[in-house]
């Protein structure tokens, strides 16, 4: 069976002086553009208190894909009334850049309560004139708290959106699982369809799942770099395969990817998660973040 295998692994690092100071970071969605390496992160407070946002979204660039310099001023930020869905904080963001050079930003708007996630897209010529709207999902009956979105196109130019939603509780406890959604063009609605994978009982993803990043290398099969969890969530980052119109599961391999270390504090969590891909000099860069707090870059090779 084909693989991915890491070769590298380096540090991505943010500039003193940007509006994240200070803050844990996570979600890195990285993507070239004009020569440059562009991101959109997330930011955390840290501690986080009870009135803080679950996260503030600022952009930045760099020349190398490691060291990124933040815009002073942030690109998505909460909603200042508390009746918008993302009064309590701005979350994942996912960048498509249309055929005009404008932004789409899809990201996990929270509400003020911090009991429900919906996803928002913003919109704009630049990513600092971006404007909201809320994204219309037809979610299946018993799935919520939809987030994490992630977008592929299909040879027949049709679109999916996978995405995490919370699972019905099982032995009266939680669970993240993939959905997916279709649609003909990006801003119709979208119709959702039965789950694409599903958890491994006997495996390190056996509880729960999100989504990562989807890319393809030349002769390879789509790939997700996804993330899975055992029951006390530890979080590591797999790799599962598709056909093409991501209708049938064509590869999953058996061990994860990415295994984090042991965090240096023993109260942060165990967590490494995947948020986006660059595909550059015949490999895969794959941007996530460790701790919920630290990002990473993991250079990737596929082997047929």
């Amino acid at each position: 069976m084909p693989t991915y295998a890491v070769e590298a692994l380096d540090a991505v690092t943010i500039a003193a002086g940007s509006p994240l100071d200070g803050m844990d970071l996570m979600s890195p969605f990285v993507w070239r553009e004009q020569g440059r390496y562009r991101m959109l992160v997330r930011g955390v407070p840290d501690p986080l208190g009870p009135t803080d946002p679950t996260g503030l979204i600022a952009s930045g660039w760099s020349d190398d894909g490691l060291a990124f310099t933040l815009d002073p001023v942030l690109a998505i930020a909460p909603g200042a009334d508390a009746d918008e869905a993302d009064a309590g904080g701005c979350e994942d963001p996912t960048v498509l850049v249309d055929a005009d050079g404008g932004y789409v930003v899809y990201y996990t708007g929270v509400d003020a309560k911090r009991t429900q996630g919906v996803l928002i897209a913003a919109s704009g010529p630049s990513l600092d004139q971006l404007v909201k709207r809320r994204v219309a999902l037809a979610a299946p009956e018993g799935e919520g708290n939809i987030k994490e979105a992630t977008f592929a196109q299909t040879p027949a130019g049709d679109w999916r959106l996978f995405y995490e939603y919370a699972a019905a509780e099982e032995r009266g406890i939680g669970a993240s699982r993939i959905g997916i959604a279709q649609a003909a063009h990006l801003g119709d609605p979208w119709t959702s369809l039965a789950d694409p994978f599903p958890i491994r009982p006997e495996s390190w993803d056996n509880w729960h799942l999100s989504t990562g990043p989807v890319c393809q290398l030349p002769g390879a099969d789509p790939v997700m770099f996804y993330n899975g969890a055992t029951l006390d969530a530890r979080w590591r980052i797999g790799w599962i395969s598709f056909s093409p119109d991501f209708a049938t599961v064509t590869g999953r391999g058996l061990e994860p990817v990415v295994v984090p270390p042991p965090p240096e504090d023993r109260a942060k969590t165990d967590i490494a998660f995947a948020a986006s891909t660059v595909i550059e000099d015949g490999m895969i860069s794959l941007y996530f973040s460790l701790e919920d707090r630290i990002l990473r870059r993991a250079r990737i090779r596929y082997y047929a």
